[in-house]
């Protein structure tokens, strides 16, 4: 992916990647370092707790409720989108749809701002 698009990293000094332990290497670490960008992975139990280790948790439940909202509430996976511009736009409505009922939510001081159980008829 890098070496495809290579302004991905050059266009953001100290780029931070997260992976899982399957981008365990030394040299995929080594070739992020030569483009300037650092690796943030689970350390394996054989060796000593990485850097920045202890975000991971936090980072890896913010996907997980992005990933379930956009799949659960959403129901992307069943847009019925044809092409792929019909996917896309079908997408990006239900996540506007989604951003204006929790902007909504959260003007008129509801309790839990991404509940959507009012808009959903």
């Amino acid at each position: 992916m890098l070496d495809r698009e290579p302004e991905t990293v050059t266009d953001r000094p100290g780029l931070l990647v997260i992976s899982d332990k399957g981008f365990a290497s030394k040299e995929f670490e080594a070739d992020l370092a030569l483009r300037g960008a650092e690796l943030l992975r689970p350390s394996f139990k054989r060796e000593k707790k990485r850097k920045g280790e202890s975000l991971l948790k936090s980072v890896r439940q913010l996907i997980e409720s992005v990933n379930d909202t956009l799949k659960g509430q959403l129901d992307l996976e069943r847009h019925g989108g044809r092409t792929f511009e019909g996917v896309a736009v079908r997408v990006a409505q239900r996540i506007l749809a989604m951003a204006a009922a929790i902007w909504h939510n959260h003007k008129t001081g509801q309790p839990i701002t991404r509940s959507l159980i009012a808009y959903d008829h």
